[in-house]
C-alpha cells in the first residue's frame, strides 16, 4: 500500500467497502429470472464474437484466454479498484516521494482513509451507470480471473442492463446482445491486434510518469466530486476551473500525450459503436429503435448532478468519443471500406491523430497514400 508521509494514501479496502456499502440496489428480479439473465448474457457474448470477428474481420493473433465476467455492482467495485491500484502505482509512487513536501504532510495527516471513503463514494455512483467493460490491464484476484497470457477481462454488469432496458422501454433480448456487440469488439480490438496493448499501457505510464501535480491537489479533486455526490456543492458546480480530474495536466507533455490517448480511446469507442450498429439489423431486430432511445438517454443525463459529476469526472469527454469516433471509423469505411479501414491497426504510426479524428479524410490521405505509394 502506498504510503505519504507515513500514512496511506488511498486505503483501497475502505474503498471498496464504502462504495459495496453505498451503491444503489438493481432492479428487482427473482432467483430464476436472475440466473436466466446471467445465463443469457453469456450465451449472448459467446456468439458476438463470430458476429464482431465476421463483420470487422478482425481475428485473434493467439488463443483467446479473456475470460466474460458478469458481476452484479459491487462486482464491478471490485474489478476496478484492482485496475486502479495496478494502473495508478507510478503516479502514487512519484507522490510517495514527495512525501516530506507541505502537500504530502497534509495529505498524510487527512490519511488514506478519509480519501478511500470518497473514492468509494465516486465508485458507488459509476458502479450504477456501466452496462460493460473491458478491463485491459485488469490483473488477477482471487474472485475475478484475468487472461493468463496478459489479456484482460470483459465484465457485464446484469444489474444495469436490466435497468436500462426497463427504463428505455426495449425488447431485452436484442438489448443485450446489442450491449454484448460493443463490448466485444473491445475485446477483439486488444485481441486481434497484439501490439496496442502495451501501446495503450506505454502511454498512460508515460502520462503519469510526467505528472507534477500537488498532492493535495490530486486530493482536492476526489473531494470535489465526492461533495458533488453526496450534496455538499450545490447542483451545476462543479468547481472554480470546471476542470475533470482527468484534466490535471500541467506540461506540454503530458498534453501532447493526453492528444494522441483522446484519439486512440475515441477509434476504439467509436470503432465499437459502429460495429454493434453494422451487425445490429442482422441480429438484433429492434436495433433501430434502441439505437434511438439509448442515444436520447446518453444526450440528456439524468439531472444538474449527474451532468456536474459527468464533467468532473470526465464522462462528458467520454461521450464525445463515442460521437467522434463513430463518425470517424464510418466516413472511413465509406471511402476505403472495411479492409482499408483495418490499416488502422497496423502500429501506431497508422493510428489516427486527434486532428484526423476530426478529418477522417486526412488520416485516409495520410495512411494510404503512404502505403499504397
Amino acid at each position: 500500500m502506498t504510503r505519504i508521509g507515513g500514512a496511506e494514501m488511498v486505503d483501497w479496502n475502505l474503498a471498496v467497502a464504502t462504495a459495496t456499502r453505498l451503491v444503489r440496489p438493481g432492479p428487482e428480479v427473482s432467483r430464476d429470472e436472475a440466473r436466466a439473465i446471467v445465463a443469457e448474457l453469456r450465451r449472448h457474448a459467446k456468439a458476438s464474437e463470430e458476429h464482431v470477428r465476421a463483420f470487422t474481420r478482425m481475428l485473434p493473433d493467439t488463443a483467446d484466454d479473456t475470460p466474460v465476467l458478469v458481476v452484479d455492482r459491487p462486482g464491478w467495485v471490485r474489478a476496478n479498484v484492482a485496475g486502479f491500484r495496478e494502473l495508478l502505482k507510478p503516479l502514487l509512487d512519484k507522490m510517495q516521494e514527495r512525501r516530506n513536501t507541505p502537500g504530502g504532510a497534509v495529505l498524510g495527516a487527512v490519511g488514506g482513509k478519509v480519501t478511500g471513503v470518497e473514492l468509494g463514494m465516486l465508485l458507488s455512483f459509476l458502479a450504477s451507470r456501466v452496462l460493460g467493460q473491458y478491463e485491459t490491464f485488469a490483473p488477477a484476484t482471487r474472485d475475478l480471473p484475468a487472461g493468463e497470457n496478459g489479456g484482460g477481462r470483459l465484465l457485464l454488469v446484469a444489474p444495469n442492463i436490466v435497468h436500462v432496458e426497463r427504463e428505455l422501454d426495449v425488447q431485452p433480448h436484442d438489448f443485450r446482445l446489442w450491449v454484448c456487440l460493443h463490448e466485444e469488439t473491445h475485446r477483439t480490438q486488444f485481441t486481434a491486434v497484439p501490439w496496442l496493448r502495451d501501446h495503450l499501457e506505454g502511454e498512460i505510464q508515460s502520462f503519469l510518469g510526467e505528472t507534477e501535480v500537488d498532492p493535495t491537489t490530486f486530493l482536492e479533486r476526489i473531494r470535489e466530486a465526492a461533495q458533488s455526490l453526496a450534496g455538499g456543492r450545490p447542483e451545476g458546480e462543479v468547481g472554480d476551473d470546471g476542470h475533470s480530474i482527468v484534466e490535471l495536466v500541467q506540461t506540454p507533455a503530458q498534453r501532447e500525450i493526453l492528444g494522441r490517448l483522446t484519439a486512440v480511446m475515441s477509434l476504439l469507442e467509436g470503432h465499437a459503436d459502429f460495429v454493434m450498429d453494422g451487425v445490429g439489423p442482422a441480429v438484433v431486430p429492434s436495433v433501430a429503435e434502441i439505437r434511438e432511445k439509448f442515444q436520447q438517454r446518453r444526450a440528456k443525463g439524468a439531472s444538474r448532478l449527474d451532468q456536474a459529476l459527468r464533467k468532473l469526472l470526465g464522462l462528458d469527454a467520454k461521450l464525445r468519443q463515442y460521437r467522434d469516433g463513430e463518425r470517424f471509423v464510418r466516413a472511413v469505411v465509406e471511402q476505403v471500406g472495411m479492409d482499408g479501414f483495418n490499416r488502422v491497426w497496423t502500429s501506431p504510426n497508422t493510428l489516427p491523430t486527434k486532428a484526423e479524428i476530426a478529418k477522417p479524410a486526412d488520416w485516409v490521405a495520410r495512411v494510404h497514400r503512404k502505403a499504397d505509394s
